[in-house]
């Protein structure tokens, strides 16, 4: 796993500052502490660290095809690396490296853009082709590697591996984008391809972006979506076995390393599932890491250790203090734009745990929006239901005043916990859904913000995403529906952003056998009811584990992974929530109701509702305003690397 940058001037040869494109390189030191290495010539300007993983020995980047005409920088592996050698080399193609990277180069040779379509892996990588004089980036189809870029207004392009090396450049302006922000307080994120600076976008899943000398920039290009066809009608005990077979083989493909590897395990059926199957393609045992709370009601140790148990693991389980909330500014320079979800704290103590035995762990992330394991799922599944029994004119009217005058009650026992239901009974499919997963509703957002806010954003809302999105599923059933729009935004912009973050803050490679693009699209093809099957979530998955694991780590309710919010910021957190939120620095930005602000404290800290991941939303922005925003440009500190120039 490693970091990529660079410069690029889409309009001529300018000269490349060294001493710029060595600080956007060293910004990202953590993602490759191994090695560092440039790529200079006229107009362009390629940066690379190395975490070395494959071909310890000859595998530094950039990395050149035989005339050194091409030029790779690579963040990720491509796991089929070793069946694309032969077939390039019987296209006359000459290997110097044992080293996945060495792939890319030649079949871009061979295939040009289409090269992506043939590669299996986690991927961000920058080509640059000297004859063509053509930059070509990439990224992989579920987004597990990230790419981030900005057009500059006098058509310089910069790109990396995290925001930090775009801002560390110098030259890209710190405006925030208000329709970015409008996401992050719907979602916990801001969403693919926006980013919280104006000028910066990600480049979103499965895209490349091919830019030529001299002319103008294009728009990223789509290479490769998910369909649910659901039009493969398997029995149950075939599909059992053909599932079993495809996760061996996605599995068996991210064991090669040539490092120590492992794998995290919480005691949840996927982190489970994944460690059963690499105790069997193993002769040693597995190394598996997982952390213990000590606060009972967050803590899933005691599975972890049985899975451990039965398999014989070289298990390892830290545990962490429940008031671990010292992370709050370290994870805001971290992410570099707003992110608002607390288990980036325990991924971040289990990422740090699992660096001192591996450098390498398979995670079992992906594993719900593959295999339909959210309560979500169930419950819009039975509100769909509801939905299809009365026109959405009827709905609309009845239970939209339901629930607007229906209180809200998080103290009261679940049946009575109606408000959030009658909301997405008034609704479509696609707004029911969008409500449901919005860390700060509607009414919610609308309170939040000042009229200058609104004014700024003009109308637009984060539901816009998911329309988006829902407009290219090509099917009406309601559970591919919203697996596809989760592994859109959530899957995307939450779960892969925070593995990569904390991951690569400790320089451990994690590897998601889950999100293998080629078990997504055959579980796509499965009928919808080998997913959630009654109030069976993950039906098939835990069929076709029942002979590896036990019933009560298959069928167990799920825990999350979750920090106990609600008590720190009524306890050990209560200043700092209130300094935060009601502070002059969120106050600044005039883009806030203070009267609302204050109410969400008070009523918070008082018992008398639950605002907890409101309030850590808000945090987490102020945070990012602080450590971020307000940062200096050369905060990156300069270490020595090896330098290629041409």
């Amino acid at each position: 796993m490693c970091g990529i940058t660079g410069i690029f001037d889409s309009r001529g040869r300018r000269e490349i500052d060294r001493a710029v494109l060595t600080r956007m390189n060293e910004s990202q030191h953590h993602r490759g502490p191994d090695e560092g290495g440039l790529h200079i010539e006229a107009g362009v300007g390629l940066g690379h660290r190395r975490l070395s993983i494959i071909d310890l020995s000859t595998g530094q980047q950039p990395l050149y095809n035989e005339d050194q005409s091409v030029c790779v920088v690579f963040n990720g592996e491509i796991y089929n690396y070793q069946e694309l050698i032969p077939e390039l080399q019987a296209l006359g193609h000459t290997f110097h490296t044992r080293s996945d990277t060495e792939v890319i180069v030649h079949a871009w040779e061979a295939w040009g853009e289409d090269c992506v379509r043939r590669f299996r892996g986690m991927f961000a990588f920058a080509l640059w082709d000297r004859n063509r004089e053509t930059l070509f980036l990439a990224r992989d189809r579920l987004a597990v590697k990230p790419l981030y870029y900005a057009l500059l207004p006098d058509g310089t392009l910069l790109f990396g591996s995290e925001l930090k090396s775009l801002l560390a450049h110098g030259g890209l302006a710190r405006d925030i984008d208000p329709l970015a922000v409008e996401e992050y307080f719907a979602l916990g994120y801001v969403a693919e391809p926006r980013t919280i600076f104006r000028q910066a976008r990600k480049l979103p899943p499965a895209h490349t972006l091919c830019l030529r000398r001299g002319q103008p920039v294009a728009g990223p290009k789509a290479y490769w979506d998910v369909r649910f066809s659901l039009d493969q009608p398997l029995a149950v005990e075939d599909a059992c076995v053909q599932l079993n077979d495809k996760l061996r083989e996605s599995i068996r493909l991210r064991m090669i390393a040539d490092v120590p590897l492992g794998a995290f395990l919480s005691g949840g059926v996927d982190s489970s599932a994944v460690v059963a199957l690499m105790a069997g393609l193993s002769s040693e045992p597995v190394n598996t890491c997982s952390i213990a709370f000590d606060d009972p009601a967050f803590n899933e140790s005691a599975f972890a250790q049985k899975v451990a148990d039965r398999y014989r693991t070289n298990h390892h389980c830290d545990l962490v203090a429940s008031d671990d909330f010292d992370l709050i500014d370290e994870l805001a320079r971290l992410y570099d734009e707003p992110y608002a979800d607390s288990s980036a704290i325990p991924t971040y103590r289990v990422c740090q745990l699992a660096r001192r035995h591996v450098t390498v762990a398979l995670s079992g992330d992906g594993g719900d929006e593959t295999f339909g394991g959210y309560r979500r799922y169930r419950m819009h599944l039975m509100e769909e239901r509801l939905r299809a029994a009365l026109p959405h004119s009827v709905r609309r009217r009845l239970f939209g005043v339901l629930g607007r005058v229906y209180p809200k009650a998080d103290w009261a026992p679940r049946v009575f916990r109606a408000k959030t239901t009658f909301e997405g009974m008034a609704r479509t499919s696609v707004e029911a859904y969008f409500h449901s997963v919005s860390i700060l509703r509607g009414p919610m957002r609308a309170q939040l913000f000042s009229d200058r806010f609104r004014r700024e954003v003009a109308g637009y809302t984060a539901e816009e995403v998911f329309r988006q999105h829902a407009a290219r599923v090509d099917t009406d059933d309601p559970l591919a529906l919203i697996q596809y729009l989760d592994l859109k935004t959530y899957l995307v912009g939450d779960i892969n952003t925070k593995v990569d973050r904390a991951s690569m803050a400790h320089s451990l490679e994690v590897r998601e056998p889950l999100m293998d693009h080629e078990l997504v699209e055959w579980m796509a093809s499965l009928p919808s009811s080998l997913k959630v099957r009654g109030q069976e979530g993950k039906y098939l998955l835990k069929k076709a584990l029942a002979p590896s694991l036990p019933e009560d780590i298959l069928y167990r309710p799920k825990m999350g992974f979750a920090v106990p919010l609600a008590r720190w910021f009524r306890g050990p957190l209560r200043e700092r929530v209130r300094q935060a939120v009601l502070g002059s620095r969120l106050a600044a930005t005039g883009w806030f109701n203070q009267e609302y602000l204050r109410h969400l404290v008070d009523a918070h800290q008082s018992g008398a509702s639950d605002y907890s991941s409101p309030l850590w939303t808000v945090l987490m922005f102020e945070a990012f305003l602080r450590n971020v925003l307000d940062a200096p440009t050369d905060q990156a500190v300069i270490v020595g690397g090896a330098e290629s120039a041409r």
